[in-house]
């Protein structure tokens, strides 16, 4: 099998990330913060290491602002209807993934407005297509920091430096980018980070986190959560704690997902994410340059890479006369994993114009080979030639 659908989940995992998550079973089988037994304090430092762990890897001097979520969607979702005051204007990215768009849009109940600002220009271009859209009342900026349907880049650290400038909130979903590209939270002024455990981080299904920025350290959250429950601590305050962590984190934590996290991360950091970025998009290249000699092949490639903006190893494209569906089912009978239709960002196929198919999205990890590569550009042939 080539398994070239890791923008959706990679796989496989690092070895440690199996193992870590078979001694939270076994070792940390109890609930966190809930007992002193041994089981639950293991649990316990288990989940401290990996906020402790996410903070330094993406500039935040505070680990109790890691707040564990379900997964990224989660982690979107309580920035946004916590950061987006009522009334208020909001801008998105011509890239927003749908756990971007949908809770944004879902705001309208709340007398928020929100415009699409084009991100599919330089550097230069984004910003200025920013500041003819904002507002009196805007109050965020939110975007993702890589496209999901094609590896397109965005300038965050430059969109950062305006939302500072203007003091408007800046969240940004890092679903794709956290692990390959770098982030810092301080120098690129991100109020919210929003990060999955399962994609480049290299952990399973099953948590996700959002980051605020240090500057809530001496301060409680301004804004209620979005469910409320059991969090281990104030259990006689009928109100959730203002706090956090503990605000957002209603309910039992998933600890064997963040053991993976933790183990996942630490392996990134070990090789080094520029490394496997180095790689991803040596093997993005080699992809472009094979598909680029078909010409039944319409490529989706837009502009950034020369401004320092390279992204991540994500290609997407479509045959000529053919859905992505009959592609994507053609190769996964040949036992290669792709994913085919609109990847749950109309507004990034759109964007590109993809058409009423979507496309068919190949998106590499550290473990994929130029053998692989090789070996898809001849099954893709092979279809192509078939009737």
């Amino acid at each position: 099998m080539i398994y070239f659908d890791n923008a959706a989940t990679t796989y496989p995992k690092p070895r440690a990330v199996y193992d870590a998550v078979l001694r939270a079973m076994t070792d940390a089988g109890g609930n966190p913060g809930r007992s002193a037994h041994r089981l639950s304090m293991t649990a316990a430092d288990i989940i401290y290491e990996c906020r402790c762990e996410l903070a330094d890897f993406f500039g935040c001097s505070v680990p109790e602002n890691v707040v564990f979520t379900y997964n990224a969607t989660y982690a979107l979702n309580i920035a946004i209807k916590g950061l987006v005051s009522r009334g208020s204007h909001v801008l998105i990215s011509s890239f927003e993934h749908n756990s971007v768009l949908r809770p944004v849009a879902a705001l309208a109940a709340r007398n928020v407005t929100y415009n699409v600002f084009d991100a599919s220009g330089s550097t230069v271009q984004i910003i200025n297509n920013i500041k003819s859209l904002v507002k009196r009342n805007t109050t965020a900026i939110i975007c993702t920091h890589v496209s999901n349907v094609c590896g397109l880049e965005l300038p965050i650290a430059e969109i950062g430096e305006y939302c500072a400038s203007r003091h408007i909130n800046f969240i940004v979903d890092a679903a794709q980018s956290a692990g390959v590209r770098p982030i810092d939270m301080r120098a690129y002024n991100i109020d919210a980070l929003c990060i999955p455990g399962h994609k480049s981080l290299y952990g399973i299904a099953g948590c996700g986190a959002v980051i605020f920025h240090e500057k809530y350290k001496e301060n409680y959250m301004p804004f209620a959560p979005i469910i409320e429950g059991g969090s281990g601590v104030d259990s006689l305050n009928i109100e959730m704690p203002s706090l956090l962590p503990e605000r957002f984190e209603a309910g039992t934590l998933c600890v064997p997902a963040i053991a993976a996290l933790l183990a996942g991360t630490r392996e990134v950091r070990r090789i080094g994410p520029a490394k496997i970025a180095e790689h991803e998009l040596k093997l993005k290249t080699k992809l472009c340059e094979l598909l680029g000699e078909m010409p039944e092949v319409e490529l989706y490639l837009p502009d950034g890479e020369e401004e320092g903006r390279p992204g991540t190893g994500v290609v997407a494209f479509n045959v000529k006369g053919k859905p992505s569906s009959d592609i994507a089912d053609a190769l996964a009978k040949r036992g290669i994993c792709v994913r085919s239709g609109f990847h749950c960002a109309p507004l990034a196929h759109k964007t590109l114009g993809t058409g009423q198919d979507g496309a068919v999205r190949v998106s590499f990890s550290m473990y994929n080979s130029e053998n692989e590569v090789r070996a898809f550009a001849a099954a893709l042939r092979e279809i192509i030639s078939q009737p």
